[in-house]
């Protein structure tokens, strides 16, 4: 747990699932020049934070715990403070660091990015996501809420804000100016303008799966913006459709880390007996999960659908297939750890008998993992990029 320093106090924060080893901080120096700015410790004067305030993309809580804290000095007294976030972690995290810090959850009205937002915000408080389609998707959903005295402010590492960054704020918001960086974060300026004509939006992006990768080929997947590969079929789910396990009869088979649910729409369509269970903490890829599923199989197709923590919310010893091509990245940060936690909630989760297939890039490793945690693994198939592994919980 670290502290978080602002000029409205000290904050302990952390990320979600909380890990005492975890050495990444729940905040940036890009949290840090917003916070700055808006308590007027930049150049500019404070910003009135009056009306309904809106915090977009807060990755771990730190912008709405602080301002969530920041009452009278701050946040006036009768602003509404609202996060929009598209992760399930993220949100968790926002309500672990409210509790920490004594503030009641019930001070931030928290929202996912698929809910209609307020229908008028005074100010837009914008933490550039790593995803320039969710940002796009998100400003169109919540220009219309703006009027001309709206304050918009965005902020972000130098490495996150580009040229392209920009070009949204000016065609979705208004006349958009940037920062000095400070401490390598920038902030961006968006003057909002009434009579803007705004592009059509384009999401969500629907297009045909190609010909060859079993039972989904040729089918229609829907993509909102921000789901991993949005605009076409990633390589290593293209390589787990062709080598799905053959299995038929009634059982319970989890797709974790969905995405836009191909590949637990491809093992319905294989075998209409089974009860699909479809799990991502993107808000925007469970929805598109039900999306394709629902356009792609029976009205009598099994499905259920979940924004989580991998397969933390499910039964001991429940299903009997365990679906995984698993991230190497989570907000910004390369890591394994993502991985782990879906492999380890999955023997969990996995009933005698029953068995996880992994995708994964052959230099990430994870036959390692998977014979440490299940004392078994087999390499079902390979090319010169991806490798295909099964374990089975004994």
């Amino acid at each position: 747990m670290n502290c978080f320093t602002t000029s409205w106090g000290e904050f302990r924060l952390t990320r979600f699932p909380e890990d005492p080893r975890e050495q990444l901080r729940a905040w940036d120096a890009a949290d840090e020049y917003l916070l700055r700015h808006l308590h007027g410790d930049t150049d500019a004067p404070a910003v009135p934070l009056t009306g309904t305030v809106v915090v977009l993309g807060d990755r771990w809580g730190a912008l709405a715990t602080a301002l969530s804290s920041a009452r009278p000095d701050g946040l006036g007294q009768a602003a509404r403070l609202v996060q929009i976030t598209d992760s399930y972690l993220g949100r968790q995290a926002t309500r672990a660091n409210l509790v920490r810090n004594g503030v009641p959850e019930t001070a931030v009205h928290l929202l996912t990015s698929t809910e209609a937002p307020p229908e008028r915000i005074d100010v837009l408080l914008v933490r550039v996501p790593k995803s320039l389609a969710l940002l796009e998707d998100q400003l169109h959903r919540l220009a219309p809420a703006l009027h001309q005295d709206s304050v918009v402010i965005g902020t972000g590492m130098v490495t996150e804000i580009h040229n392209s960054t920009l070009r949204l704020f000016e065609q979705l918001v208004g006349p958009t100016r940037t920062s000095l960086a400070a401490k390598k974060a920038r902030l961006i300026f968006s003057t909002p303008d009434p009579v803007l004509a705004r592009p059509a939006n384009p999401w969500p992006l629907r297009y045909p799966l190609p010909e060859g990768i079993g039972p989904v080929s040729g089918r229609t997947v829907t993509n909102l913006a921000g789901v991993f590969c949005a605009d076409r079929l990633d390589i290593g789910t293209r390589f787990l459709l062709q080598h799905l396990p053959a299995r038929q009869g009634p059982e319970r088979v989890v797709d974790l880390g969905c995405g836009n649910g191909v590949v637990g729409t491809a093992a319905a369509l294989a075998n209409p007996q089974a009860e699909l269970l479809f799990i991502d903490e993107s808000f925007q890829a469970v929805a598109s999960a039900e999306a394709t599923f629902r356009a792609n199989t029976a009205p009598e197709a099994r499905a259920e659908f979940l924004a989580g923590d991998a397969l933390a919310a499910v039964p001991t010893d429940s299903v009997d297939l365990v679906l995984n091509n698993p991230p190497f990245h989570s907000h910004q940060a390369t890591t394994d750890a993502s991985a782990w936690r879906m492999f380890t909630g999955a023997r969990r989760a996995l009933r005698p008998g029953g068995e996880l297939w992994v995708v994964g890039n052959r230099h990430l490793g994870y036959h390692v993992k998977l014979r440490r945690l299940f004392g078994n693994c087999q390499t079902v198939t390979g090319n010169p990029k991806f490798v295909i592994l099964r374990a089975v919980k004994r």
